[in-house]
C-alpha cells in the first residue's frame, strides 16, 4: 500500500519529456567500470589506512530491493516499501532504468526524510538505514513506540543505485533507446550538487525532488563518507564527521527563517555529539573541507530543502526544512573502508540516527545550547567554501 502523501500546493506537472526505459539498457548498466575489489583481509584499524575494501561485501540495487521488501513481509508496525513510479512521480526511475525505492513507517504528524548513497562509493548509509527500518518496523519498546507515534519516517536507502551499482561517487547521463552514455561519452553529474535552479540534470534528481514535495518533511538526514581525516589538535583518526551543509553563523544560514535553522540544526548535531562522546570506539569532530573552511553549498540536495528551493513549480509555497549530515571516515573507491571495521562504521551511524531521532521526539534537541556547537572539535574557522562565490573569509 502506497502511504497517504501530503496534498500538493499546486497541480504536478504530468508532461515532463520521459527516456524509453528499455530492458537492454538496464542489462547495460554493468557496462560501467568498477572499482577493482582488493582483499577481503584487512587489519581491524577504524578506518584502514591500508587501502583494503573488499566491494563484493557491499550492498548491491538488488540487495537493497530484496531487504526492503522481507522487511515489508515480516515487520510489525507497517514497514511500506515501494517504487517511486507506484507512488505516481512523472519520473521514477534512475538513468539507467533502476526503480527507485522508498520505505515509510510510522503514523506521526511530523514526517522525517532519511537518505543514504547519494554518492554510489559511499555505502554505509545503506547498511545504516535498512538496520534502524528494521528497529522502526519490528521493535516494541517504549522508545520506538515514541519515535512510532511522533514521526512518519521516509527512509531513502540508497539514492544512487546506479552509482551504486558501477562503485564511483557519480551518476552517468545515460541514453535509454541506444543503451549507452547520452552524447557518446559518459557525463559524470554528482547527484549531490543537483537540485539547483539550473540543474535537475539527472533523473534521479527530478524523481526524489518531485517526492520531496509532496512529503513535506519536518526533518532531514543525510548520510556521507569522507575521506580519512584527523582531529584538529590531537592527530587522532576521526570516525565520524557532524555537517551542516550551509554553515552555521555563515554566509547564508543566519537569515534562514528567522536564523531558525541555524540554531536548530546546530542543536541537532550538538545532540548527536553529546550522545556518541559516550562511546570509545567513536572519535567525532565537525566536518571541514580544505583544512580550515566550514562549507556553504547552495546546490547541495540538503541545502536546497532549507532554501525551500521551487523547481517546476512543484515548490510554490517554498516549503524547506533543517537538515543535517553524517560523514563516515572512508569509502569504497579509494578502498580505505577497512573490511572489519564494517559493523563499527554503520552501527556509529545508527547510534546518530536514534540519538537525534529520539532527542527530537522528547524535545532534548530543541532545549540543547546550538552555541556548544564550537565545542565539537575543529580546526579554526578561516572562510567558507561556497558553490557560488569561491571561497568567502571569515568575519
Amino acid at each position: 500500500m502506497i502511504p497517504q502523501l501530503r496534498a500538493p500546493a499546486t497541480a504536478r506537472s504530468s508532461d515532463r519529456p520521459r527516456r524509453r526505459r528499455t530492458a537492454a539498457a538496464v542489462a547495460l548498466a554493468v557496462a560501467l567500470p568498477l572499482g577493482a575489489a582488493a582483499p577481503a583481509a584487512a587489519d581491524a584499524n577504524f578506518p584502514s589506512t591500508e587501502g583494503r575494501t573488499s566491494t563484493s561485501s557491499l550492498l548491491t540495487p538488488d540487495d537493497v530491493v530484496r531487504e526492503l521488501q522481507q522487511l515489508e513481509r515480516t515487520s510489525r508496525h507497517g514497514v511500506d516499501a515501494f517504487t517511486l513510479a507506484e507512488a505516481g512521480m512523472a519520473v521514477s526511475t534512475s538513468e539507467q532504468g533502476r526503480d527507485l525505492w522508498v520505505a515509510t513507517v510510522g503514523t506521526g504528524p511530523e514526517h522525517v526524510w532519511l537518505q543514504g548513497r547519494i554518492h554510489g562509493n559511499e555505502p554505509y548509509g545503506t547498511d545504516a538505514l535498512l538496520s534502524l527500518l528494521k528497529d522502526l518496523g519490528s521493535n516494541g519498546s517504549a522508545e520506538y513506540e515514541l519515535l512510532r507515534e511522533k514521526f512518519t519516517f521516509h527512509v531513502i536507502p540508497m539514492y544512487n543505485p546506479d552509482g551504486a551499482e558501477a562503485n564511483i561517487r557519480h551518476t552517468v547521463l545515460w541514453d535509454q533507446v541506444s543503451g549507452a552514455p547520452e552524447g557518446g561519452t559518459p557525463q559524470r553529474i554528482d547527484l549531490n550538487r543537483d537540485w539547483t535552479a539550473e540543474g535537475f540534470a539527472a533523473d534521479e534528481s527530478r524523481a526524489f525532488y518531485e517526492y520531496w514535495t509532496t512529503v513535506d518533511p519536518d526533518w532531514g538526514v543525510d548520510i556521507h563518507h569522507q575521506g580519512l581525516k584527523q582531529q584538529h589538535g590531537t592527530g587522532d583518526d576521526v570516525t565520524l564527521s557532524l555537517g551542516i551543509s550551509l554553515a552555521p553563523g555563515g554566509p547564508t544560514l543566519p537569515g534562514l527563517q528567522d536564523g531558525a535553522y541555524d540554531r536548530l540544526t546546530r542543536q541537532m548535531n550538538v545532540h548527536v555529539y553529546d550522545e556518541l562522546s559516550k562511546y570509545g570506539s567513536i572519535n567525532i569532530d565537525r566536518y571541514q573541507v580544505g583544512g580550515s573552511y566550514e562549507i556553504d553549498i547552495k546546490g547541495g540536495v540538503v541545502s536546497a530543502m532549507m532554501l525551500g528551493l521551487d523547481h517546476d513549480g512543484l515548490n510554490p509555497e517554498g516549503h524547506s526544512h533543517p537538515v543535517v549530515f553524517f560523514e563516515t571516515s572512508g569509502n569504497s573507491s579509494d578502498g580505505s573502508l577497512g573490511q572489519k571495521a564494517r559493523g563499527k562504521s554503520v552501527q556509529q551511524n545508527v547510534l546518530a540516527l536514534k540519538a537525534l531521532l529520539l532527542g527530537l521526539a522528547t524535545g532534548d534537541v530543541q532545549q540543547e545550547d546550538p552555541e556548544r556547537w564550537d565545542e565539537i572539535p575543529h580546526a579554526p574557522v578561516t572562510g567558507y567554501q561556497t558553490d557560488y562565490a569561491g571561497i568567502v573569509p571569515a568575519g
